[in-house]
């Protein structure tokens, strides 16, 4: 079986997509930054580098210090696809991050989006 072209694409060539998507909607490079640090456990300076050796999302998420330990929290549908019933766990990250800017972009709180619990 042959594998999905995006796990070969550059995850620098996809990540101005991300900030322009998230930017359109008055929200911040830092925040998609963010995002990206919670999801995948990089610090900025391991994002950053990820982005200057242009990557792709193989190694890019394979390389990841720790993926976060609520991502099976993300839940929702991308590209018309329910995220939680992916099979492929290289796809499947790819979507939570996906899930993550598109719920940046539509305004949402960054607690929920990070799924933090409400303090109360």
């Amino acid at each position: 079986m042959t594998e999905h072209r995006i796990f070969a694409t550059g995850f620098a060539k996809v990540y101005p997509l991300y900030i322009r998507k998230a930017e359109a909607k008055g929200r911040t490079p830092q925040e998609v930054d963010q995002i990206i640090r919670w999801l995948t456990g990089y610090d900025q300076a391991g994002l950053e580098r990820q982005i200057a050796q242009a990557s792709d999302f193989r190694t890019f998420f394979d390389q990841a210090p720790a993926m976060s330990a609520e991502a099976h929290l993300i839940k929702g549908v991308v590209c018309g696809v329910r995220v939680e019933d992916i099979d492929n766990p290289l796809m499947q990250k790819i979507r939570y991050l996906d899930k993550l800017v598109d719920e940046l972009a539509k305004g949402k709180a960054m607690d929920k989006i990070l799924r933090r619990p409400i303090a109360g």
